[in-house]
């Protein structure tokens, strides 16, 4: 499928924007999964001041949509119509450490995070290093692993909204709740702050170790996923409850779940963004009819279907 090239317009209209603006560019090459249409525009900003001016000069009825790696999200086969943006490293990705304060921009992974507090002997980050995400992803979703999650450690996050000003969020003002925030999903975080404990290099390295090894044995992370499929429901686990559904390794199409890690679904080689949709939807219909118990997707799922 093919958009409307809207480039020219957007950017006779914003003359001093100093980000890229692609037409038609592929987001499948930008997934995890490896799959989806393209992004009827896809802008990359150079910094904050960039996205603001961007954002402020966008028609308002215009969709938006933020990405970051892809590793928690399916394009579907149609694409994404208005704009899809997403945050460079290279604008968004500096890491730095001050007076025991982690601060890192939204494009930064995870797991670098990470790595950056351990190197100053902090303590309470190491989950982040299990996590295939960025920082703007972990704030949105409330991101955790292995008993920790970001509301944990985040003293405050900014953030740009829809038209173009800056905000700034407190600990409580992001209303964390299991894998998500409260805060207004037009909001696009750029960057946050963290503050953990000081400890000894030795423990943080021995829990960063524990956390990579786990990943390394109990999760598909060679293959092309995106990660934990379904939120676990209220006291059960989302992975018991697919396998007792007798969903372990079940395909539709070019789409399987895992047989390591039956919350993952992965793309065996050739999976349209359908068939990774509907295998996960066929789970749900499973999982509700053996168990009474409704799961709901972790994975974001964008766009259109393939007319």
């Amino acid at each position: 499928m093919t958009f409307p090239d809207i480039t020219p317009e957007l950017k006779a209209a914003m003359p001093q924007l100093r980000g890229r603006l692609l037409a038609n560019q592929s987001l499948a090459e930008l997934t995890w999964f490896r799959v989806g249409g393209p992004a009827q525009v896809l802008f990359t900003p150079a910094d904050e001041d960039d996205l603001a001016y961007f954002l402020r000069h966008l028609a308002a009825a215009m969709p938006v949509y933020v990405v970051g790696v892809g590793s928690n999200l399916i394009v579907r086969d149609g694409g994404m119509p208005g704009v899809v943006i997403r945050l460079s490293p290279r604008g968004f990705g500096e890491i730095s450490v001050d007076a025991g304060i982690v601060l890192a921009g939204a494009a930064a992974l995870d797991k670098r995070v990470a790595e950056t507090a351990a190197s100053a002997n902090i303590s309470g980050l190491e989950f982040f290093f299990g996590i295939p995400g960025t920082i703007g992803g972990a704030l949105r979703m409330n991101a955790g692993a292995n008993g920790s999650e970001t509301g944990d450690v985040l003293v405050e996050a900014s953030g740009v909204s829809r038209d173009g000003n800056k905000h700034t969020f407190s600990n409580a003002d992001m209303k964390f709740v299991y894998r998500n925030c409260g805060v207004d999903p037009a909001i696009i975080f750029t960057s946050a702050r963290f503050r953990g404990a000081i400890a000894a290099p030795e423990a943080i390295r021995a829990r960063m170790h524990e956390v990579q090894t786990h990943r390394e044995t109990a999760q598909p992370i060679r293959e092309k996923t995106g990660g934990s499929t379904f939120k676990n429901p209220e006291g059960n686990s989302a992975w018991k409850l697919i396998d007792a559904a007798g969903c372990r390794g079940l395909r539709v199409g070019g789409a399987q779940v895992s047989e390591m890690h039956c919350n993952f679904l992965i793309n065996t080689g050739e999976a349209t963004g359908h068939d990774i949709e509907t295998l996960g939807e066929t789970v749900r219909a499973r999982v509700k009819e053996n168990s009474g118990i409704e799961l709901h997707w972790e994975i974001k799922r964008i766009g259109i279907e393939r007319s």
